[in-house]
């Protein structure tokens, strides 16, 4: 598995991509039932997904990036250098979403997933990241728990004030690989 960001092309997401990001978003609708993040979740539209992704992409240390498996998507994980309210003293970068493709959730992609995304903010010298998760969604917080995530708060997230409990998983750093010669 690899990630690749998402980078609009002349100020626009490529129509490919944001088909298959529907269809990705689509095998979610009990998910996005509990969000409440589009109108109807059984029919998420493509443009739908371009304004969602445009939101996301529009916060300053935003990225958003594709999990490919196999040549296919299978997940894709938004994040954030830095809590997007500028009030905030928190140093940590967040996830603001991780999603895998519905039809193959238990096979390893939202571990992979999120090894990944640690890992990139752990190479650019981040002590923690962040996620704020649904208190309606059991499987969720039992998933970022088995990972190592711990409890900091709850509190009302910022689109739509629903009930969150915010997590925080301290990233070491790397240890030096004892098989590798100098």
């Amino acid at each position: 598995m690899f990630l690749q960001p998402l980078a609009p092309l002349d100020g626009a997401l490529p129509g490919t991509v944001l088909t298959e990001i529907a269809a990705l978003y689509a095998t979610n609708h009990a998910f996005f039932r509990l969000s409440g993040d589009f109108p109807d979740p059984d029919r998420i539209t493509v443009e739908q997904v371009a304004s969602a992704l445009a939101d996301e992409l529009a916060h300053d240390g935003a990225e958003v990036l594709l999990a490919r498996s196999a040549g296919r998507l299978v997940g894709l994980a938004a994040t954030v250098t830095h809590h997007p309210d500028p009030a905030s003293d928190d140093p940590d970068p967040w996830i603001g979403l991780l999603i895998v493709d519905a039809t193959a959730h238990r096979a390893g992609h939202g571990r992979a997933m999120a090894d990944l995304v640690e890992d990139r903010f752990r190479a650019a010298g981040r002590s923690g990241v962040r996620i704020a998760v649904l208190d309606d969604n059991p499987q969720g917080l039992a998933f970022w728990r088995s990972r190592g995530y711990l409890f900091l708060r709850h509190a009302p997230n910022r689109e739509r004030g629903r009930a969150c409990t915010v997590l925080r998983k301290p990233l070491e750093a790397p240890s030096p690989r004892s098989d590798v010669t100098p």
